[in-house]
């Protein structure tokens, strides 16, 4: 009976080993942030305070799995996953891309301990694979810029494309979401400028 009990726990033990061994390794992705040292300083600067809120989103991006859509139905991959999930990455790169663009007094995390005149909070509503007729990467977010003093929202940029995948699989996926995103922050970034331009007073201006 020893004999037989003591060959099924090592049966056992050999098969964990052999499905801990089978099992495939994770792959991790981040998007492209951008780099602050290549910027050139603005002529003017927007005599304001900017504040980020955390990007909103459904579970699904809230979490690190890449998310991908066939018709009406959605999934995640199972061992294709973010560094980070998606709506902080966007947040990063946001600030960062505001950051670089040198029009600000600053730009901050709303959860930091900075005090800002303006508020930007923003949802995400598609980041994904969509496969039809031809493989796409679909990047929607909608952005708004609310002013603290009064609290009302003074401005909103809403962003919605479909980037084509060069290929089928997941890098060329994860390829067409980083241009997809990178497009939409930057056309942000050049309407809120834009606002700001038209709206608030310059230093440049104050000091004329």
């Amino acid at each position: 009976m020893r004999s037989i009990a003591a060959g099924l726990a090592i049966a056992m033990m050999a098969g964990a080993l052999c499905s801990c061994g089978a099992a495939r390794p994770s792959k991790y992705y981040e998007l492209t942030i951008p780099n602050l040292a290549n910027s050139a300083p603005a002529a003017q600067l927007h005599t304001i305070t900017l504040l980020i809120a955390p990007i909103t989103a459904s579970h699904l991006y809230r979490g690190d799995r890449v998310v991908y859509s066939t018709g009406s139905e959605m999934g995640t991959y199972e061992y294709q996953r973010w560094a980070e999930p998606p709506t902080e990455m966007i947040e990063a790169m946001l600030i960062r891309e505001l950051r670089a663009s040198g029009r600000y007094r600053g730009v901050y995390a709303q959860t930091s301990s900075a005090r800002g005149d303006y508020l930007i909070r923003g949802h995400l509503y598609d980041f994904k694979e969509v496969s039809g007729s031809t493989l796409l990467a679909r990047v929607t977010v909608e952005l708004e810029l609310r002013e603290l003093r009064t609290g009302a929202t003074v401005w909103t940029h809403f962003y919605t494309h479909d980037e084509p995948v060069a290929h089928k699989d997941v890098p060329a996926v994860i390829s067409a979401l980083d241009r997809n995103v990178q497009q939409g922050i930057n056309e942000f970034v050049v309407g809120l400028d834009q606002y700001f331009g038209a709206h608030i007073t310059t230093e440049a201006q104050v000091s004329q």
